[in-house]
């Protein structure tokens, strides 16, 4: 076989170009321990980077389904104290109508009506309570943009839609409540039922008897609304649990594709400078000055 010849030239070209790809590596390996990544572009690794990429949107979108149970559990929240405390102004309600009753026909009006003016007051309460807002919306007041869900006269000026938060995959939860469930719809309202009780110890004591199995239905009604709150609240938060679980899995998951193993990282930039030095004074030995650089 014929022989090829090597010159200088070639012996140090190949020489400079095998130091480049070693200080190369060198770099590379000082890159991925400075940012504590593996991969800083696509072309690091393309089929890592659509991996990193997937899991990045799965964390995005598991932080919005927290992010919305976190809205929905506010929502729930609100409802929940008002529901409480309508309840509470309920069984007030009663009392009075109790103490109406026991005084009969026989009672003094004055005591009929400041019995009166307490249910008023208390149904002013009750509108307060129907009308809670959450971030300047009413709870009780479906989708409507307006600021209350009953009006002075104890009339509903909500609407029917329902407000939902996504807080799973295959997963919405109505956070807010229907009005209509809770306090009665149309003229058989629990407004209206207090200020027919008020006008009944003022005027006609004999239809209190009445009045108190309505407020006893009224009661039930906003006991069973108070327990579906609770459950759905049970369900959002269960649901944000499972979703903040889930995303530090997927964090782990992204951690095994982007960043690097620091002791392993560590060991081979020794080794790649340890094998660069070397090289550096193998090229130094081999590549020695020719005539022709001192002719130069």
């Amino acid at each position: 076989m014929p022989g090829f010849r090597v010159t200088e030239r070639s012996m140090a070209t190949n020489t400079l170009a095998n130091l480049q790809v070693n200080l190369q590596r060198n770099q590379n390996l000082q890159n991925q321990l400075s940012s504590g990544k593996m991969l800083t572009k696509p072309s690091d690794s393309p089929g890592g980077a659509v991996v990193a990429m997937q899991h990045r949107s799965d964390m995005a979108t598991l932080n919005q389904y927290s992010r919305n149970a976190d809205d929905g559990m506010g929502w729930l929240n609100m409802a929940d104290t008002a529901l409480t405390s309508a309840s509470t102004q309920l069984n007030q309600a009663r009392e009075r109508v109790l103490a109406g009753l026991s005084s009969g026909t026989a009672g003094s009006p004055e005591a009929r009506e400041a019995i009166a003016l307490e249910v008023e007051n208390l149904r002013g309460a009750m509108l307060d309570l129907a009308n809670t807002t959450y971030l300047d919306r009413p709870v009780f007041g479906g989708t409507t943009e307006k600021g209350v869900a009953y009006d002075t006269n104890g009339d509903y000026r909500g609407d029917q839609g329902a407000v939902n938060r996504t807080v799973g995959s295959n997963a919405s939860v109505r956070v807010d409540t229907n009005a209509d469930s809770v306090f009665g719809s149309g003229n058989n309202n629990v407004f209206h039922l207090l200020q027919r009780v008020a006008d009944d110890l003022r005027n006609n004591p004999g239809a209190l008897k009445t009045d108190l199995a309505d407020i006893d239905t009224a009661q039930k009604r906003v006991q069973t609304a108070l327990s579906g709150v609770g459950s759905r609240y049970n369900q959002v938060s269960q649901m944000q649990q499972a979703a903040n679980n889930r995303v530090i899995d997927v964090r782990a998951q992204l951690s095994d594709v982007e960043d690097i193993d620091l002791p392993k990282t560590i060991t081979e930039l020794s080794l790649q400078q340890t094998a660069y030095q070397a090289a550096l004074a193998a090229t130094a030995k081999v590549v020695q000055p020719s005539l022709v650089d001192f002719l130069r």
